[in-house]
Order: C-alpha cells, then sequence, then structure tokens
C-alpha cells in the first residue's frame, strides 16, 4: 500500500521548500520517493534529502499533464519498482494543474492522502487572477497558505477569506454529475515553508496499524496535538454498515485508516479516508480483527456519538493520567490483537 501526496501550487510560492522541509520534520522514518520539476524553478536539494535516505527523480519534461499521462504513469511504475517506497510526493510545475497527476496515480492504484496546494500569503493577489493558479486551488483539498510570517493578523485574516472565495468558485466538480470531486477542504497556514504534521499524519501501513491497537494496551502513545483513537468493529457488519460509518463523519476527524472484514465481501478491506473522500482495497489472508484508526482534532466527543449512532463501533477506552502513575483500560475482546496475523499475496 503506498500513500501519495501532490504538491501543486503557482510559481514561486514555496513549493519545493516546503517539500523538503515536511520531509525533514514527519518522515525521517519512512522511504520517500520524489517526482518533481526541474524547470524554472530552484527545485528540490538532493544533498539534504539523502541525508533522510530519500531518492530524487526528475521529469525532464517539467510540466505533468494530461498529454504526457501514459509517459508520466510509466515512470510511476518504474519508481515504485525500483525503490518500494511508502510515500510517493510528486511536485508539479507552477504552471501545471494537479488533477491529471492525481487521476494517473489512483489509476495505479495508488492511496492519494491529499493534494496540497500551496499559496503566498503576501503575494496571492499577484497571481490569483491566472486560471492556472484558480485551477490548482480548486483541484485540491488541502490548502496551504505559506509565508504567513511576512503578514500581520489582519492581512492574514483577509487573505484565507480571499482563497477559499477562490476554491469555493474554482471548486473542481465532475462534469457529469456535478458533484465536487472533493467532498471536504482544508485550509492550513505555514510560516518559512513549514507545515504542521495534522496535514500528513495518517500514512500508515497495515502492520502500523494493527501495532497502534496494540500501542494502546501497553501504553505507548504519543503526546502531541494530533488526536488519534482506535476502535474495533462487531464482526457481523456488511459493507453498507461501513461506508454509513463514514459518509457520517464530521470534519474534525480528517483521516480514518484501517483494516475491516465484512459478511458480503469475500476479503477484508482496507479503508482509506481523507477529507471527506474514501477509498476501498480488498485485502487477502487478514486473520485478524476489524480496526479503524480515527485521527483528527478534539474527535472524543464526535467519536462518542458515533458509537451511539453505530452498534458496532467499540472504541478502545483509556483513563485519565498522569506521567507519574498511568492506568489503561482496555476491551477485553481485542487482548489477543496484538498476535493477529496478516500476509499480502499476489
Amino acid at each position: 500500500m503506498v500513500h501519495a501526496f501532490i504538491i501543486t501550487g503557482f510559481l514561486g510560492v514555496g513549493k519545493s521548500s516546503m517539500l523538503t522541509n515536511t520531509i525533514i520534520n514527519h518522515f525521517q522514518n519512512k522511504k520517500i520517493a520524489l517526482i518533481v520539476n526541474e524547470f524554472g524553478e530552484i527545485g528540490v536539494d538532493q544533498n539534504i534529502l539523502k541525508n533522510v535516505h530519500s531518492d530524487v527523480i526528475e521529469i525532464s519534461e517539467g510540466c505533468i499533464c494530461c498529454q504526457m499521462a501514459e509517459e508520466f504513469e510509466s515512470g510511476v511504475i518504474e519508481i515504485l519498482n525500483k525503490y518500494n517506497p511508502d510515500i510517493l510526493f510528486v511536485e508539479t510545475s507552477g504552471a501545471a494543474e494537479p488533477f491529471p497527476v492525481f487521476m494517473s496515480l489512483q489509476n495505479l492504484g495508488l492511496v492519494v492522502d491529499g493534494v496540497v496546494c500551496v499559496t503566498d500569503a503576501k503575494n496571492y493577489p499577484s497571481y490569483m487572477d491566472n486560471r492556472t493558479a484558480q485551477f490548482q486551488v480548486g483541484g485540491s483539498n488541502i490548502i496551504v497558505l505559506n509565508k504567513t510570517d511576512l503578514v500581520t493578523d489582519e492581512e492574514l485574516e483577509v487573505a484565507k477569506k480571499d482563497i477559499i472565495a477562490y476554491k469555493e468558485k474554482n471548486d473542481l466538480k465532475n462534469s457529469f454529475t456535478g458533484k465536487k470531486v472533493f467532498n471536504n477542504y482544508f485550509l492550513h497556514t505555514a510560516e518559512q515553508g513549514i507545515l504542521g504534521r495534522e496535514v500528513f499524519e495518517g500514512t500508515y501501513q497495515i502492520d502500523e496499524i494493527v501495532g497502534m491497537a496494540s500501542d494502546y494496551q501497553n501504553h505507548v502513545h504519543s503526546h502531541d496535538d494530533i488526536d488519534r483513537s482506535v476502535a474495533r468493529l462487531h464482526s457481523e457488519i456488511v459493507f453498507n454498515d461501513v461506508d454509513e460509518l463514514l459518509n457520517s463523519l464530521p470534519e474534525n476527524i480528517y483521516r480514518v485508516k484501517g483494516m475491516v472484514k465484512v459478511s458480503d465481501v469475500p476479503n477484508a478491506i482496507i479503508v482509506n479516508y481523507a477529507f471527506g473522500n474514501v477509498s476501498f482495497e480488498e485485502l487477502q489472508d487478514y486473520d485478524g480483527q476489524s480496526i479503524l484508526v480515527f485521527i483528527g482534532d478534539g474527535i472524543d466527543n464526535a467519536l462518542e456519538n458515533l458509537t451511539k449512532e453505530f452498534y458496532f463501533l467499540d472504541l478502545l477506552k483509556k483513563h485519565q493520567h498522569n506521567h507519574e502513575q498511568t492506568s489503561l483500560q482496555v476491551n477485553p475482546e481485542i487482548e489477543n490483537l496484538q498476535d493477529s496475523s496478516f500476509k499480502w499475496t499476489n
């Protein structure tokens, strides 16, 4: 299961610096592959990225667009086969639209966790009349106002309102159904190209998801600002139960990852929910329990309400604690989760 992020934005907004900082700050324990544009912008510092064991792949044509989709997909397949990365980052040219890249990655079966559009909080008025810049904002589900250290609080609030207005006006829609391609989008801020970890939280592999549930049992959890909760699902459920649950999530739950077994699908299902959009993938020979990891901001009350609405959802409970003495209560039904086994088959 390879996760992917697309980084887009107009010329000079700071995409490459943000990409470099993101990998250094948040992904030092992951195998990363990059596809970057080599024309017109500074580009990614390969020497820095080698320090975190990353590989940089450059597209000679510069702009990744629909006309070269076949060549682009062939290049991605080569990268996946050669490097077997955990996460793939694609940085588009400042003059390119992200949606063709999004479609190509989905066609190849990658989990696209986010299309990140970087905007310039200070200088956006000088380029947002450009149609490509508008399409970049409209075709993203994560919008970042970068360089916020260069504006006042009042200017930042104006920039937020303006960028939201551009997003709403140019939001990407299915031309046949009229429905939005991305159900939700999120607006984040960044200073000097440094983006918070919460934007990228949730890029877990299967063993990491099982490990998180085990960590709840052993009281190994983080103390950062990101909320994570683990839940077990009852065995006698159908696919529609899971689909209805995911469609009922509030906006402050922005990612859900896990493996679920349902009675009307022969194999277990890998669930990937990100910012209102969900994808499923079958997983053969998974013998573990049905687990979902919920990630967001202040999600405890929302999850309690969901357990009342969806009978088949059991949260792993934990006591309030301090750092001198800690205690944790675990649902006994998931006590043997750590011993669950799984494997991939071709």
